[in-house]
């Protein structure tokens, strides 16, 4: 998205009907996914109230392209979202899924590549390896808020080293789905000492 250009203004009116300004025309959902994909950059008003909606018409398109069965969210992490509003670490969740979301976007080209390249290699190793350094940047940034954040890493370090690498038995998506089970479980824990 270009930093130097204002962002584009869409309105929202009480018919649901979306108006872009730049172009003159009624929008849709679906063109405004269009705009995100291209890095157009918007900004949503309710046409009477004047009130900044952005937020919850990229949710909503998010919602439509789920129902789509387009899904990109796991059922574990929309559930383990939930369970983060109105508990104590609330305000680091969007800090830390910025962070992510940025390095997964800075990192995506390498993925292309590595799954262009996949032959004799696992093309699945870059995302384990993304999802391992996710895993360990959100545990740190949790021990920061822990009270004893001492006796969190000391039982860290004792747990023993996983294994980057899935296990030659198991084909990959299996593996995945134990590494992100686990990590799961991390965060599952590491809420739980917050109560």
């Amino acid at each position: 998205m270009a930093k130097d250009k204002e962002p584009i203004t869409i309105k929202k009116y009480a018919n649901r009907r979306l108006y872009n300004t730049g172009t003159s025309t009624y929008v849709t959902l679906e063109d405004l996914a269009e705009m995100v994909k291209a890095g157009e950059d918007f900004v949503v008003f309710d046409a009477k109230t004047g009130e900044e909606i952005t937020r919850s018409v990229l949710t909503q398109i998010i919602f439509e392209q789920e129902s789509k069965g387009q899904n990109l969210l796991p059922i574990t992490f929309l559930r383990q979202l939930i369970r983060f509003y109105g508990d104590s670490i609330q305000n680091l969740i969007p800090t830390y899924l910025d962070f992510s979301i940025d390095s997964l976007v800075r990192d995506q080209e390498k993925f292309r590549g590595q799954l262009k390249n996949a032959f004799g290699q696992n093309p699945l190793d870059a995302m384990n390896e993304q999802v391992r350094r996710n895993t360990e940047m959100f545990e740190q940034a949790m021990r920061m808020f822990l009270p004893f954040g001492a006796a969190a890493r000391s039982e860290t370090s004792a747990r023993p080293a996983e294994s980057s690498s899935p296990p030659a038995s198991e084909n990959d998506l299996d593996a995945m789905r134990k590494q992100l089970d686990e990590m799961q479980k991390r965060l599952e824990k590491l809420a739980s000492r917050k109560d």
